[in-house]
């Protein structure tokens, strides 16, 4: 079913229950109310909504939940949705040369499959903003960036499309195979034409548009540096991955000379519209280069432990001022394809540092939050509850069997398992309700996604 936009003009109310606003002061009420009007927040406060509020459409009774801003994704790759539970015991780059020949052969019907799939487990999950990064371009595979643009705005997803790209095969060094890999001429043009198709800067824009080559080791250092001047020239952001795991940093010694972040500074990649996936093998030299630019970073935790990358120094970024946002990587690396999680193992990894302060729960949604609108350029917009700021939130109930006994609500959010969601409003449009989407069947999507992922799997044997 389609998503019906707010009538504007008309309010919806929320009382009665606990807020996490993650405003600069980290605001919060024990039994407080908003009111959204059409797509923005009008108010937040202690207690009852006002009295004799007009064009009042919807009350809700927020009595034993927790509401807070919706999450924000910084990092994914939808298409991998397909490709769930391979590769189980391999280090990164095993796992890549293992599913790079599979990915290879996608086309824009699986991977619109894949992005329902994908969207469908972050709304479910609490997130209503999320970046996907999109680098497989098959040739003869179809219009595969539309397929996850049409696919994220059928479910109402707010949306950054990463258009991803490589050109660095096996022939010149790459991981990837050579008939995976694109012109880098043809991905400048490519790039610049999905900027000029679909970026939207407007406030309250439901898609935008970053540019993304996908690594050191898949990416020329041409089209590292001609993408930053085109991003730069376009008014977009630059994204790609860094610094991910320790056989990342040995290739880019021996290719470069010099460790991923320095590499990128060559480059022309540091700056605050650039932000890196994972981040973990950095040294104070690192850090403080992204905190001096404002470069920011997708923490991503569970992919992470997966792979067995190692454990990012978030504590250590956050104290030296650089922007932090949560991701869920790939849905092959990272199978559970939730954001809500992310919370939870944020805080768990990160004290495996022999520090049980290192992240506290109110740090942690920070980052799942303002952290991430702030990596996505989007803190004037969203990742708080303030008057002004758009109408995404997430109603998590925190009254039942598993939650009830948890002393403090933001708490039970972090710490305890992930609480059902009564509602998720993105642009003040419910898309999920008692854990259902609104704006799919989702019986009818996991079908569809298991024949693509038989169909992908089929190509691959």
């Amino acid at each position: 079913m389609a998503v019906q936009p707010p009538a504007a003009g008309r309010r919806t109310v929320i009382e009665n229950a606990a807020i996490a606003t993650v405003d600069a002061a980290g605001t919060e009420y024990p039994r407080g109310h908003v009111v959204l009007l059409g797509d923005t927040v009008e108010s937040v406060g202690d207690g009852p909504a006002p009295t004799g509020l007009a064009d009042v459409a919807r009350r809700i009774d927020g009595e034993g939940h927790l509401l807070t801003p919706g999450l924000v994704n910084t990092h994914h790759h939808f298409y991998q949705w397909l490709t769930r539970g391979l590769a189980q015991d391999d280090i990164l780059f095993d796992w890549l040369v293992a599913l790079y020949p599979t990915w290879a052969r996608i086309d824009a019907d699986l991977v619109h499959a894949a992005a329902l799939g994908s969207a469908a487990a972050l709304l479910t999950s609490g997130c209503t903003t999320a970046s996907d990064h999109h680098y497989v371009f098959p040739r003869g595979g179809g219009d595969v960036l539309g397929a996850t643009v049409e696919a994220v705005r059928e479910l109402g997803l707010r949306f950054t499309a990463l258009r991803g790209s490589m050109d660095r095969g096996r022939k010149d060094g790459g991981l990837p195979p050579d008939h995976a890999v694109e012109d880098t001429d043809d991905i400048l043009a490519a790039s610049e034409a999905a900027v000029d198709r679909w970026h939207d800067p407007s406030f309250g824009s439901m898609l935008r548009v970053a540019l993304a080559p996908c690594s050191p080791f898949s990416v020329s250092t041409e089209l590292m540096s001609r993408t930053a001047e085109l991003a730069r020239r376009k008014g977009v952001r630059l994204h790609t991955h860094g610094s991910e795991t320790a056989e990342e940093e040995e290739f880019c010694r021996q290719l470069f000379g010099m460790g991923p972040t320095d590499y990128f500074e060559s480059t022309g990649w540091l700056g605050p519209d650039v932000w890196m996936a994972h981040c973990v093998h950095m040294n104070d030299s690192d850090l403080a280069k992204f905190a001096e630019t404002g470069t920011g970073v997708a923490h991503c935790p569970s992919s992470n432990a997966r792979l067995g990358a190692g454990i990012a120094r978030v504590p250590d970024m956050l104290a030296a001022g650089v922007p932090v946002g949560l991701g869920v990587d790939g849905a092959a690396s990272n199978e559970s394809g939730q954001l809500g999680t992310e919370l939870r193992n944020a805080l768990l990894i990160n004290r495996l540092h022999g520090r049980p302060d290192a992240l506290t729960a109110r740090q942690v949604l920070r980052l799942g939050t303002m952290g991430g609108a702030t990596v996505l350029g989007r803190a004037d917009e969203i990742g708080s509850i303030e008057p002004g700021k758009l109408a995404d939130l997430a109603l998590w109930r925190i009254d039942g069997l598993l939650h009830s006994t948890v002393a403090d609500p933001v708490a039970a959010l972090v710490l305890g398992a992930l609480p059902p969601l009564t509602a998720l409003f993105v642009n003040g449009r419910q898309v999920v309700d008692h854990d259902r989407l609104t704006t799919a069947d989702e019986t009818a999507l996991a079908r569809t996604c298991a024949r693509a992922a038989r169909t992908l799997a089929a190509r691959r044997d």
